[in-house]
């Protein structure tokens, strides 16, 4: 199958097409969403492809391309994110919580929630694209890092918006935290997130390791401190 070459606007299979030629046959391209924000879980897309030219949405200044999803508007991720579960040969989600970020670190909870989205694919990839330069799946996985992996490869683009639209839908329908403005902010930081969190304090999705804890002296007693000589994944109350 001919490659689809990518642009500055859009993802291309150049990535993909430089794995198949050295011998891998089901490439998954993950991503993450989620992991600067002070509630709620890390989100990791796997998405494989078929390598067939990735659906675009017809607009009237013309066509909209597959790309990373904060490049694109609220209305054309959604937009895709209706459209790629049929184009695509298979993807799946994997979820880290928040209680689980305490208690493992973002490192180790990335590598959780994409464990466990690539085991819920129906077939183990040979390669994985993942979109950065840090490898935080390791071994026994065989793994490509890329920069902007998640504009330039299509099935990155493709994790991207998933995950991002999967995660967003899941903060706004949480329950008990419409004070927070979930669903406009994601669990991100924003003017009104930080004020219902000085008022009432941190709910059960919310990361009670971060650092924002230490500026709301009414709640600063419910942070969580690493250990350092324990080992990351041990957490004390102090």
């Amino acid at each position: 199958m001919a490659a689809v070459p990518g642009s500055a606007g859009h993802a291309g299979y150049e990535i993909e097409d430089e794995l198949r030629a050295a011998g891998a046959v089901r490439i998954a391209g993950v991503d993450e969403v989620g992991r600067g924000a002070w509630a709620g879980p890390v989100t990791v897309c796997a998405a494989v492809t078929d390598f067939s030219a990735p659906p675009e949405l017809e607009r009237r200044r013309g066509p909209v391309r597959l790309t990373d999803s904060k490049l694109l508007s609220a209305a054309n991720r959604e937009a895709f994110a209706e459209l790629l579960p049929g184009w695509l040969h298979s993807h799946a989600m994997g979820e880290a919580s928040a209680a689980e970020i305490d208690e493992l670190g973002m490192t180790g909870a990335l590598r959780l929630a994409a464990v466990r989205a690539l085991k819920a694919l129906p077939e183990p990839p040979d390669v994985i694209i993942l979109d950065g330069k840090h490898d935080f799946l390791g071994s026994p996985w065989r793994v490509r890092t890329e920069i902007k992996a998640d504009r330039t490869c299509v099935s990155v683009a493709a994790a991207s918006v998933l995950a991002k639209v999967h995660r967003d839908r899941r903060m706004a329908d949480l329950t008990g935290c419409d004070e927070y403005g979930f669903a406009e902010c994601a669990g991100y930081p924003s003017p009104r997130h930080q004020a219902a969190l000085e008022r009432l304090g941190p709910t059960e999705h919310h990361r009670l390791s971060w650092s924002y804890l230490d500026d709301l002296p009414r709640w600063r007693h419910l942070r969580k401190h690493r250990d350092p000589l324990a080992g990351e994944g041990q957490l004390s109350l102090l």
